[in-house]
């Protein structure tokens, strides 16, 4: 089923796990799709990996934390093709780029501050650029945000990329409040871990390798909460993704959508 036959996407920071899949799922339901990054290279190989499924991709180096080049990038967009329909941020950060895990009475306020404008700063410049383009060409498009379950977690040491992923969450329900009239839907998407990507992965081989217990022992942890034993994978959050952006989605619209096949200790 192609539910997104001829629409056109952008997908930025797709040189992540999960960007390319979302990616990847709207060109499989008929999108053209474009796939921007800071990493050229990366979201190349993403692009000719897409065509060689019989997909429509094209790659463009973008940074999405700066407005100037955001917007020069869906300009072209909109005057290539006069329209655009669906854009997704997949913009990320690990520890280490964010200061570490101090104690929030040892952080300092840039740490504190980082995520907050990497994370929620990018997800606010892409999003309102792409409204913009599309109350112009009357696209009557869907914007999806990324975030992340942290919002509604109580876990210590983690006080800025808590704060970031519930602003995300709130931003994306104001969004939505002032686009709208505009025939515009803006959604969040939330995926919990997902043990294939090479971040988790590694964390659990970190903390198994740290702790000095099997590997088996933390994984169990990650799934201690699970209430399906179906394990959440890439293909999941982009068929998700392509969901909530086609006409069958339209039911979802301010929401902050939990892709996690369930979790006892998120609400």
């Amino acid at each position: 089923m192609q539910n997104l036959k001829d629409k056109v996407a952008v997908v930025f920071a797709a040189s992540g796990e999960i960007a390319g899949a979302v990616a990847r799922s709207f060109s499989q339901h008929g999108a053209k799709v474009y796939v921007t990054a800071r990493n050229l290279d990366a979201v190349k190989t993403l692009a000719r990996e897409i065509t060689s499924s019989g997909g429509v991709a094209e790659a463009a180096r973008v940074d999405a934390l700066k407005e100037n080049e955001i917007d020069d990038f869906l300009k072209k967009v909109v005057a290539d093709h006069g329209q655009l329909d669906v854009v997704f941020n997949g913009i990320g950060a690990n520890y280490t780029e964010m200061g570490g895990r101090p104690p929030t009475t040892a952080a300092t306020m840039e740490q504190f501050m980082a995520p907050i404008e990497k994370i929620c700063g990018s997800q606010f410049l892409t999003s309102r650029v792409a409204a913009r383009y599309m109350m112009e060409t009357r696209s009557e498009g869907s914007i999806l945000l990324l975030t992340a379950a942290l919002s509604r977690s109580k876990l210590p040491n983690l006080a800025g990329i808590t704060a970031a992923s519930a602003a995300i969450e709130g931003m994306t329900r104001v969004m939505a409040a002032e686009w709208g009239p505009n025939g515009i839907k803006v959604i969040c998407v939330c995926p919990g871990a997902i043990l294939e990507t090479k971040r988790i992965s590694g964390w659990i081989d970190g903390a198994a390798q740290q702790y000095g217990i099997p590997k088996e022992q933390v994984l169990a942890q990650y799934k201690a909460f699970d209430i399906l034993k179906s394990n959440l994978t890439l293909k999941h959050v982009g068929e998700t993704a392509a969901f909530l952006a086609s006409e069958a989605g339209v039911a979802f619209n301010s929401h902050i959508v939990d892709v996690d096949c369930g979790k006892l200790n998120i609400l």
